[in-house]
């Protein structure tokens, strides 16, 4: 089914999320002539998508003839104050503003914008690149059943989407999942190290490495079976990876350390909140 809006989309930030997201709805048959797009030098891979379906990025926008039906803000956390109250002026009585800036709150778009103006919050992650990512979304109090729904198609584009009433929970949200592919990534690095170590060539390690994270990924996602039985199917009595799993699962483990990893995201997303 293609994706259809009733009215314009305005997107501000064409960087690798915001691009992501541009390519996941005209690839969803978004017709292009609707999208327009605010970016003062969109990266090259942006480019070539941009010269594709013929669309420009322009560093302002002029004043629009009509209220978009929705401004999807896609800029740096850190640029977020010298470019929203502007675009906020674009937004109309229908609008609704959907964000993926981490760290900006509800209240913080709500403060540029008319009194009862629908503003929804969301946490994508990397995945979204491949259209794998996951999103979880929270509205403000002023968003309709339709403007839910719109989020809901424009996000699903790139991956699965959750919704939650409750902002704070966007804070460990962003712990386990908007952060989690660098945990993942990191996971990937000490393994080839580790087979480095125990006198693997480089290569082939980091090649073990690669493969074995990612097919296990894939496993996890095509199965239904819960990870924890997953891994049991992996582990023999006395084994190789039982030996494996003695040191990963025992005291000051992994378990541990994740925890402690994403606590530390948590405390460090709620203390950017702006």
């Amino acid at each position: 089914m293609s994706l259809k809006i009733d009215g314009s989309l305005l997107l501000a930030g064409a960087g690798n999320m915001g691009a992501a997201l541009l390519s996941g709805w005209l690839d969803r048959g978004l017709d292009p002539s609707v999208v327009q797009i605010q970016d003062p030098s969109p990266p090259s891979a942006t480019r070539a998508l941009l010269e594709r379906y013929q669309l420009a990025a322009s560093p302002r926008l002029e004043p629009l003839s009509k209220a978009p039906a929705v401004i999807v803000v896609a800029v740096k956390p850190q640029v977020m104050d010298e470019v929203f109250p502007a675009l906020a002026r674009h937004a109309g009585p229908q609008t609704v503003v959907l964000s993926i800036a981490a760290g900006r709150t509800l209240a913080g778009f709500e403060r540029h914008l008319a009194a009862r103006a629908a503003v929804v919050r969301a946490m994508p992650n990397t995945p979204a690149a491949i259209a794998r990512g996951i999103s979880v979304a929270v509205p403000n109090a002023h968003v309709s059943a339709a403007q839910r729904q719109l989020c809901d198609a424009l996000l699903r584009t790139v991956g699965e989407v959750e919704w939650v009433a409750e902002e704070g929970l966007l804070d460990p949200v962003t712990a386990v999942s908007g952060s989690g592919p660098a945990y993942v990534f990191h996971l990937t690095e000490c393994l080839a190290a580790a087979g480095i170590k125990a006198g693997l060539a480089p290569d082939l390690a980091m090649k073990l490495a690669r493969h074995t994270v990612s097919g296990a990924g894939e496993l996890i996602h095509r199965s239904n079976a819960p990870p924890s039985a997953l891994r049991e199917s992996v582990t023999s009595p006395n084994g190789t990876t039982f030996a494996a799993l003695q040191v990963l699962m025992g005291k000051h483990g992994l378990a541990e350390l994740m925890t402690e990893a994403v606590d530390a995201a948590t405390r460090r997303s709620r203390e950017l909140a702006k």
